[in-house]
């Protein structure tokens, strides 16, 4: 079982009344592409950003999380994929963190967003990395990332 945390911020901008509210009348607008052009300009608005959407986002988990168990046959993993787990501090919740990171020129081609501009409050790759449970640099193949990918479903379901 999978969660993404973009999916559930998307899902609340575009359907959490109290989010949308609040969002119109900070910026103006409850479009993604205006407010990230605004916050990662405005180190204050990005964090009145997040102290609104990641307590929401954390609970989404927490209720997801609560769901699984409470299946007659729960699964033996659930992964979520969330981008600032470590800028938001949620690492400890969680038994295990696996860093998929490229190179920094691939990065960087995969973004709209002034590389500074997002850069200067994220953790360091290489702290990202050292800080993991499981690591991957994803400059190879395909079949390269399945067998990472295969390898820590294994480690991690031995666990359980």
């Amino acid at each position: 079982m999978t969660r993404s945390s973009d999916a559930v911020v998307h899902r609340l901008i575009a359907e959490d009344a109290e989010v949308r509210t609040a969002l119109t009348e900070r910026f103006g607008t409850t479009d993604r592409a205006e407010i990230a052009a605004i916050v990662f300009q405005d180190r204050e608005a990005l964090s009145w950003l997040e102290s609104l959407l990641h307590p929401r986002v954390q609970a989404d988990y927490a209720r997801w999380i609560a769901e699984l168990a409470s299946r007659t046959d729960p699964p033996a993993l659930a992964v979520t994929e969330i981008p600032l787990l470590y800028e938001a501090g949620s690492d400890g919740r969680f038994d295990a963190v696996v860093v998929v990171t490229a190179p920094a020129e691939v990065r960087a081609a995969r973004t709209s967003v002034r590389p500074d501009a997002r850069a200067k409050r994220l953790l360091p790759e290489e702290e990202k990395i050292r800080r993991a449970s499981f690591a991957y640099v994803n400059d190879g193949t395909l079949e390269q990332l399945d067998a990472f990918v295969a390898d820590v479903v294994s480690a991690l379901t031995e666990r359980t």
